[in-house]
């Protein structure tokens, strides 16, 4: 059976047409047409789905073999099949292809003249093959591709990279060239023999046998080496290796030598059992040859769940020494570099219909890394050992405290109760301060121990556009110290009453704002405080401390977080905002405010202990702006009224008209204190695709582009530079190359610089050091420039 025109067939299984079809065929004078059907890419009865072939020209005889000529399509399953010819041997279900040959399956593409496949099996080879992965973004050629089956694929002088063909170069700027190249995608394996990485022809990585992950998932491996270099410690290399140990546990373990200070280890395990996870990084520098010493750094993570639904929290980190986060930081997990926690908790959550309860222990200690720099010491905190304590709430006090928004409700009585006991201990007297060791020997500086009670009862009440809470407090505290007070006790009690009332609105209006319908709203706010004095100037403090004076601190009853201090008050803060909301988007457009308070009389409890008489507070205004999608900016600012001038001012703005392109500045000012501006950019310097980074972001041509990147921190007061990073991008399309700097202070006349060197192959790997990590951390609005080129995920280990 033969026809010139344009002719459809479909087989199931291995049948082909039924004699009926033949039959219709014959006894019908117009062309044969077939209807489309929903099932036709489902599997038959017998498992196996439908072939769908398609040509200008086809012939076929019943039960023995087809042949296909001009613009061959077989469709069988998810295998798609195009050539210029075809024939398909049914008995053997083996397809023979032609002419432009592409076949594509999974992702994959591979092209080529000539291909020989089992379909049923997905069987055969494939001579002189280019193909492309779709999950990485990259493909290659080769010499012949074998399949053994759909998971399994071996190829012959083959290589792979993700640079785009270009005609006029003999080959891409970087590839990969293995003498034998196999592919087990059932055990997440490729093996590559005899393989070699080239840069521009030259060779720079090579390994009689390389293996790697395909797709997202772990391997076990060698991953890219490290290389960094800074003041402090010189070059430093290291090769990490991946050990993927179960599907629920991993660890990495990367030596390392530092020209200056010698050999290392880094290691991290990771697990994530079903009731248990956690981590562990230890860092070992054995005999460090600046110090003479030997030098490590430990951190443990872990949760987990108890029985009886009790659940607990390990934070642990601690370093040999004092000069450890000056020498070796990158090695440490702690924002705060100098003051390291070990932290241990037990908590338990117990839900009822009146509210819920929460149970918990705490044991709480800390390393703090004092240094030999007198200037730069500081107070180390009270240590807890242990804390335990009991919090009862009632289920709506949560919401109705969380954000001050309105609510349609009955008023009712609601609270809550805390009930703690603590043990508070000071660190080794060689991590306390000097003036610490001062007050301890004066014996103004006490450990002991404490329970408190801390409770409050309001009767919130409100409507569509209103709230009104009234609240009674209470603080009360019991102290048994190791010490003497100065009065010769060594036991003591306080109670501190206090109330307060708080109200607000949200009124709104239909406006326009720049041409734009806006809906805007006008949101007064009071509180009225009355505390009574208490003095506390003779108590010990062991966890307070002066609020910040802000836009949330202010509408809060007391000025000291924590328990020991609690400030007397007469006092009415009152407030007032608007905000302008784009009636399309429901995107908040413009944002200004004002807030400040007023004392009925003198508060003698003060964080600097000198009373206050000044009846009107320092004024804070507030604004915040998003003009359109290019333009943000925000500022506060805390003005004194009697001298006149603002005390406190923080003014940022950030511009970025497309990608990869921002720029962010910032000017903080504490009077007194620290003044300092900041800028922070990501911006194209030249180069053809600075101008196209939309068609640059889907790899289309490997010509360079040079980006800059960059936070600047100057002090006005200080005259120096402080905390930046500075480097530059160069972006080929398929490979990315970072050369950048950054400066972190550690002393008033101290900093530490450290280069960074990083080559970013898209679609494999980064090589160097991890420059994107740090310049991603460091300036806000950054973008990766592979961020839309590369489908492969980023490696678990920066």
């Amino acid at each position: 059976m033969s026809r010139p025109a344009r002719l459809r067939l479909v087989l199931a299984g291995l049948g082909l047409l039924t004699p009926a079809l033949v039959w219709a065929q014959a006894a019908a004078p117009e062309a044969l047409r077939l209807r489309p059907s929903k099932s036709l890419g489902k599997a038959e009865a017998d498992g196996k789905p439908a072939l769908v072939l398609s040509a200008s020209k086809l012939s076929t005889q019943i039960d023995q073999a087809s042949r296909a000529e001009g613009d061959v399509e077989l469709r069988y399953g998810e295998l798609l099949l195009r050539a210029q010819n075809l024939t398909y041997e049914q008995v053997d279900d083996l397809a023979r292809a032609s002419g432009d040959v592409a076949l594509s399956k999974g992702g994959t593409l591979f092209r080529g003249p000539e291909l020989k496949l089992y379909l049923g099996r997905f069987e055969g080879e494939f001579l002189n093959p280019s193909y492309f992965f779709s999950l990485t973004g990259g493909g290659g050629s080769a010499k012949h591709m074998f399949f053994s089956d759909a998971k399994h694929l071996r190829a012959q002088e083959g290589t792979y990279s993700s640079c785009p063909i270009d005609e006029s170069a003999p080959e891409p700027a970087w590839q990969i060239k293995a003498d034998e190249l196999a592919m087990d995608f059932e055990a997440n394996e490729g093996v590559a023999k005899g393989a070699v990485l080239r840069f521009y022809g030259l060779p720079i990585l090579g390994a009689p046998a390389l293996s790697f992950p395909l797709g997202g998932q772990r391997k076990s491996g060698w991953l890219p080496p490290n290389i960094n270099f800074d003041s402090r410690s010189g070059l430093e290399f290291g090769v990490p290796y991946y050990w993927n140990i179960a599907p629920q546990r991993d660890a990495t373990l990367t030596p390392f030598l530092m020209t200056r200070r010698g050999p290392g280890l880094d290691s991290e395990f990771r697990y994530l059992e079903p009731e248990h996870s956690g981590q562990i990084n230890w860092a070992l520098l054995p005999n460090d040859r600046v110090i003479k010493t030997d030098r490590w750094a430990l951190n443990l993570q872990q949760d987990g769940q108890l029985p009886l639904d009790w659940r607990y929290r390990v934070r642990a980190e601690r370093v040999s020494d004092d000069e450890y986060w000056k020498d070796l930081p990158k090695r440490m997990q702690s924002l705060t570099q100098r003051l390291l926690l070990s932290d241990v908790q037990l908590g338990r959550d117990r839900k009822t219909s009146w509210g819920e309860a929460h149970a918990y222990g705490r044991v709480q200690r800390w390393q703090v890394l004092q240094g030999s720099e007198a200037l730069a010491n500081f107070d180390a905190p009270y240590q807890r050992s242990p804390q335990v304590g009991l919090r009862l709430n009632t289920a709506a006090d949560d919401a109705v405290l969380d954000g001050f928004v309105p609510w349609v409700r009955r008023a009712r009585l609601e609270g809550a109760v805390e009930l703690e006991y603590n043990r508070f201990d000071l660190p080794s007297l060689t991590q306390l301060s000097p003036n610490q060791r001062k007050a301890m020997a004066e014996g103004r500086l006490y450990t002991g121990q404490r329970a408190h009670l801390q409770a409050h009862l309001s009767t919130p009440v409100g409507g569509a556009a209103w709230w009104l809470i009234p609240r009674l407090a209470l603080n009360a505290a019991q102290y048994s110290l190791d010490q003497n007070m100065l009065d010769g006790r060594r036991s003591v009690h306080r109670s501190i009453p206090s109330f307060s009332l708080d109200h607000g609105w949200v009124l709104e209006r239909d406006t326009t704002l720049f041409g734009r319908n806006s809906l805007q709203t006008l949101e007064p706010r009071l509180l009225y405080v009355n505390t009574p004095y208490r003095d506390q100037s003779s108590l010990p403090n062991f966890d307070s401390a002066a609020k910040d004076f802000n836009f949330d601190s202010i509408y809060t009853e007391n000025q000291f977080s924590g328990v020991d201090r609690v400030n007397d008050a007469n006092q009415l803060t009152l407030g007032l905002s608007s905000r302008w909301i784009d009636a399309g988007q429901g995107e908040e457009v413009l944002r200004l405010g004002a807030v400040q308070r007023y004392l009925f009389r003198d508060q003698r409890i003060t964080a600097d202990g000198m009373p206050v008489s000044q009846r009107l507070s320092d004024l804070l205004l507030l604004a915040s702006a998003h003009i359109n999608s290019q333009w943000w900016a925000d500022g506060s600012v805390q003005f004194n009224p009697e001298a006149g001038r603002s005390v406190r001012t923080v003014l940022r703005a950030r511009y970025s008209p497309g990608p990869f392109r921002t720029v962010s500045t910032a000017y903080r000012l504490a009077r007194g204190q620290s003044e300092q501006i900041e800028i922070a950019w990501q911006w194209p310097l030249w180069g053809q695709e600075g101008k196209a980074a939309a068609r640059r972001s889907h790899g289309n041509s490997c010509s360079g582009a040079w980006y800059s990147a960059g936070r600047i921190q100057y002090s006005l007061s200080d005259r120096r530079l402080t905390d930046s990073v500075m480097g530059v991008e160069y972006d080929a399309g398929c490979w990315i190359l970072r050369v950048g700097a950054e400066r972190q202070s550690t002393g008033q006349a101290e900093a530490n610089t450290r280069l960074m060197l990083q080559m970013e192959l898209v679609g494999l790997s980064q090589l160097g050091s991890n420059a994107l990590k740090v310049l991603r951390d460091n300036i806000p609005g950054y973008r990766p420039l592979s961020a839309n080129r590369s489908a492969s995920l980023e490696a678990p280990y920066d």
